[in-house]
């Protein structure tokens, strides 16, 4: 039995002005179908679901839905009225059954009028609604919308996006269309709309950057690229591996952007060496494409040797720093010490401090008490949630050109501020536009580079993901595997975390950071207690430690100093082994004189020496894990 079409598209165009989008586009949705859209920004993503949310009309071409079937679309900034509570917003939709609930609601705050009542409880019946009355303010708890009394316009940006959500799924459409779902939300909400999303039986077409969204949730991916559509009946995984055979089979030269998909993949298919404990603990859903991402920088070849500013012996330290809003508090009493070449990850559900703590970092904000010491030698780069500040009739190139008109690198080369644009997706022709004409990820894009060509050597970046394609977040996460100055991110984007970081700072809210040695997918293990095959043992919740030198697993053994040793020596090792196999190819030149040969014996042992105390001291720590 064939799957019921729910749309057609047919022929479908769209241009603005000279830019041609897409031209002659046609696909269909068909029920039970969780596709996710694919493509850089600008290429007509936002363009092509607001013509099948019927939002925007094509240029030519056509859009046929299945007579009676119900669409809810969700854009990417909810529109919704800011003088209605959060109740009322839900029932004002032409949702009938909703308005049975709120009839019969009603009646029972005023039971003296038995007719009114009656009748309420027999449409109740009729509407089998008793069931939908259950699950409507489940999703409400679920969302954490209980004050429904709150108006629209006291909402954080999270909670519109929550109770657009909300919105959506309660008038039980057919077809959900999705904008960026997950922009806004909190890890915790993210986790639980994946989860959600990817055991209801529901038809979807959206368009997110979060590829463990697309990953667990949809089972088709549509990618859109140069105008054309090319179709994968598979997850993110699958369409990684099946796009780069695409690639290898075309003969056309292939462009930058899709290098870099060969390139992730490359990197995604090399296998860890068997960590012992630690690899046996690998138990999400998706371990394949977790354990790929997980290796994340280990194997990391640097393409761009920066030349920054050296990292002098202090870089920035914290001494009892402490930071509340009335009674709110962000930090309490917080000290650290930054070491060169830190790469730490900022997680914490919504209003817990995080950007707080960035604006504190950076001085645009200052402590109640203690103090922040800043080495001489660091160079902020600061990318917020803000953005750009756009100047009427101002190009591309000379936006950047305020900053920088260079990045150096080793050896005397550099990088020219066209060339950082090349790299981030902006070519020679785009770099002459005017800014205005820019569509929001590619701002976003522009503001990245703009804070890059500054060559710092400590890195911030808050939530960095957001509106980028995931072209681009390939593009920044090469850029950031090469950074070799310090790196604090703050980011819901569970993927790019994987990848990029070493260690996390995990707020808990009022004042307690937990510093956690290890990435976000190694911290969902440890934070959601023993599960099958799990062999991390985890103190309760109201003991967890709170200090990096008491954090231990029961399984390791090891205090955090110790694991944080451990995964420096894996890393040290792997660059000695490759220092040596290169050491040992010089001696293949024919030409070397008798002390040549001499001298690289020597530094070669050198090496090898450098290896077999690092190795011996990794038994050593294994022992301790092991036992």
């Amino acid at each position: 039995m064939s799957a019921i079409n729910y749309v057609s598209v047919e022929s479908i165009a769209k241009a603005f002005g000279e830019k041609v989008l897409f031209k002659d586009l046609s696909f269909g949705i068909n029920e039970g179908q969780k596709i996710g859209l694919v493509a850089k920004n600008g290429t007509g993503k936002t363009s092509m679901l607001d013509i099948l949310a019927g939002a925007e009309n094509p240029d030519s071409g056509q859009v046929i839905f299945r007579k009676g079937i119900k669409v809810a679309f969700l854009p990417q900034e909810p529109n919704l009225d800011p003088s209605l509570t959060v109740e009322e917003t839900i029932f004002d939709s032409d949702n009938e059954i909703l308005k049975v609930i709120s009839d019969y609601e009603h009646a029972l705050l005023n039971m003296e009028d038995g007719d009114a009542y009656q009748k309420a409880f027999d449409q109740m019946e009729v509407h089998q609604a008793w069931d939908f009355e259950t699950q409507y303010k489940q999703i409400l708890f679920q969302l954490k919308l209980d004050d429904l009394d709150r108006k629209v316009e006291k909402l954080s940006g999270g909670q519109k996006k929550r109770l657009a959500l909300a919105n959506m799924l309660l008038s039980k459409p057919d077809l959900l269309i999705l904008d960026e779902p997950t922009n806004h939300l909190d890890l915790e909400m993210i986790e639980w709309l994946e989860a959600f999303f990817a055991k209801e039986n529901f038809t979807l077409f959206m368009v997110t950057h979060d590829r463990y969204f697309l990953e667990r949730v949809c089972n088709e991916i549509i990618e859109l690229e140069e105008g054309k559509l090319y179709n994968y009946k598979g997850n993110y995984s699958y369409y990684l591996d099946k796009r780069e055979a695409r690639i290898a089979t075309e003969e056309t030269e292939t462009g930058k952007a899709k290098q870099l998909f060969k390139k992730e993949l490359e990197w995604m298919r090399r296998q860890p060496k068997a960590r012992t404990t630690k690899s046996k603990s690998r138990i999400d859903d998706f371990a394949e494409i977790k354990d790929k991402a997980s290796k994340r920088r280990n194997d990391h070849e640097v393409q761009l040797e920066l030349n920054m500013e050296r990292l002098g012996s202090k870089i920035v330290e914290f001494h009892k720093v402490s930071k509340s809003f009335k009674d709110r508090k962000i930090l309490d009493g917080f000290e650290y010490n930054f070491q060169r070449g830190e790469r730490i990850g900022i997680i914490g559900k919504n209003g817990t401090g995080k950007s707080t703590f960035l604006n504190i970092l950076t001085g645009s904000m200052p402590p109640d008490s203690g103090k922040i010491v800043i080495g001489e030698t660091i160079q902020f780069g600061y990318y917020t949630q803000k953005g750009i500040t756009i100047k009427p009739g101002q190009k591309v190139i000379d936006v950047i050109k305020e900053f920088g008109d260079y990045i150096p690198l080793k050896k005397g080369r550099q990088i020219s501020a066209g060339q950082l644009l090349e790299r981030f997706l902006f070519d020679r022709k785009k770099q002459y536009d005017f800014v205005e004409k820019l569509s929001g990820g590619e701002r976003k894009r522009l503001y990245l580079c703009t804070v890059l060509i500054q060559n710092p050597n400590f890195l911030i970046l808050d939530e960095p993901t957001n509106d980028l394609d995931i072209v681009t977040l390939n593009v920044l996460e090469s850029f950031l595997l090469d950074f070799p100055g310090c790196l604090l991110v703050v980011s819901h984007d569970r993927y790019f975390m994987d990848k990029i970081v070493d260690h996390l700072f995990v707020f808990r809210g009022q004042g307690e950071v937990e510093d956690f040695p290890g990435n976000y997918s190694d911290f969902r293990v440890y934070d959601s207690g023993p599960a099958i095959e799990q062999e991390i043992v985890v103190k309760p919740k109201e003991e967890k430690a709170t200090t990096k030198d008491n954090w231990k697993t029961a399984s390791t053994s090891l205090s955090y100093n110790d694991q944080k040793e451990y995964n420096r020596i894996e890393r040290d090792i792997q660059k000695l082994e490759k220092e040596k196999a290169s050491k040992e190819a010089e001696f293949l030149n024919p030409d070397l004189s008798g002390e040549e040969i001499n001298k690289r014996s020597i530094a070669l042992q050198e090496v090898q020496d450098k290896i077999d105390a690092l190795t011996e001291r990794w038994f050593e720590l294994s022992a301790k894990m092991e036992g």
